[in-house]
Parts: C-alpha cells; sequence; structure tokens
C-alpha cells in the first residue's frame, strides 16, 4: 500500500487473452489516463501466469503455481485495479475468475499476506466492451459481486460498457465516442481517488 504522498500504483487487467482483444484495447486506454493523473500502472496478462484450471486435487499434488504467487505480490505491492472483462455467454470469463480462484488459496508468505488479503478495501473500476449491443453489461454485476463480497474489494459506482466494440476505437486507440471517453475518464478517477483515501485513512 502507498502513503498519502506517493503516487497511486494501479494494476491494468483485461479479462480476455484474445489478440486484439477490445478488451486489452479498453485496459490499456484506462491506463494511459491513469497515468495522466499521476498514477503509475503495471499491465497484467492473465494468461501468461500460465495457471492451470483450479481444482484442490490439483492444489493438493502440486502446490500453490508460481503464476499465483506472482498475482498475490502483484495485488500486495498495488493499490488499486482498473478491470476490463468481456462476457461469456453473460458470464465473466473463465480466465478472470479461474485467476482469482487461484489468488484466493494463495497462503501468506515471502513478506505477502495471504493473496484473499492483499484485495482488502482496494478499489476496483469495471470496464467492458464487445460487439454485440449491450456492451457486456450483463457480466459486470456478476463482477462486481465476486470482487466485493469475495475479495472484499471496493468497487467504484462509475462504470463502463461499450457497445459495438469493433467500430468503437479510432485507429490510435482512442474512444470515438466522447461521451464513453468522459464515463472511463470518471471510473479511472474514481479508483484514483479511492486508492488516495484509503492511504490517508
Amino acid at each position: 500500500m502507498t502513503n498519502a504522498l506517493a503516487p497511486v500504483r494501479l494494476l491494468v487487467i483485461a479479462g480476455s487473452a484474445r489478440k486484439g482483444s477490445y478488451n486489452r484495447q479498453l485496459a490499456d486506454l484506462a491506463g494511459h489516463k491513469a497515468q495522466a493523473l499521476g498514477a503509475q500502472t503495471t499491465s497484467v496478462d492473465l494468461a501468461a501466469l500460465d495457471l492451470p484450471l483450479f481444482h484442490a486435487d490439483w492444489d493438493a499434488q502440486h502446490s500453490v503455481p508460481p503464476g499465483a504467487l506472482k498475482l498475490r505480490e502483484l495485488f500486495a505491492s498495488h493499490d488499486g485495479l482498473l478491470l476490463a472483462c468481456p462476457e461469456y455467454n453473460a458470464l465473466p470469463t473463465p480466465l478472470l475468475i479461474n485467476s482469482f480462484d487461484w489468488l484466493s488459496t494463495v497462503p501468506e508468505g515471502e513478506g505477502h499476506p495471504g493473496g484473499a488479503a492483499t484485495t482488502v478495501s482496494k478499489p476496483v473500476g469495471l470496464l467492458a466492451a464487445s460487439p454485440g449491443a449491450l456492451g457486456g453489461i450483463r457480466a459486470l454485476p456478476i463482477v462486481r459481486t465476486f470482487l466485493s463480497t469475495n475479495f472484499a474489494m471496493v468497487v467504484v459506482p462509475e462504470q463502463l460498457g461499450i457497445s459495438q466494440a469493433d467500430q468503437a476505437f479510432d485507429e490510435a486507440g482512442a474512444l470515438k465516442s466522447a461521451g464513453y471517453d468522459k464515463i472511463l475518464a470518471k471510473v479511472v478517477a474514481s479508483v484514483i481517488q479511492q486508492a488516495r483515501w484509503r492511504a490517508a485513512a
């Protein structure tokens, strides 16, 4: 956790590993906006953590995989999260859920608390992008409940779901819609503000 005078440190995560992912574009854009407000950001590729499908038998046989330990380290050293997650059949992606399932099992060690303890009271801003008409908004309430209930994160009220995402970005990666861009800026600013309040408490 940062102190009140240090820059806010945010993780930037996309719940999709697809090449050319719209949610990766959206997450990166959110990260740039955070940097413009003085935050430091770390982009995380969940697929690169190479986490197996979680189940207790695998855990008992092999112990905690290195990717889960890395995720614990990342959350322990950052103050909040910007998360862009698509929906698969109206649900969050298996990649996202599996990664956090592993995080929840990591015990304390190497100077870090247990995995679930690294997220407590840290703010998160939710984003989604979809080529469909609903913009991923069916999955966002589930993600909100998942993170606030199981990981005690403070999910800021502002959120953004971008519909027709295949047409939403210009060649430079910026959002074409001024309305979407304004909401994105509000989400990012809210996460940074919450992180600063937490540091000052």
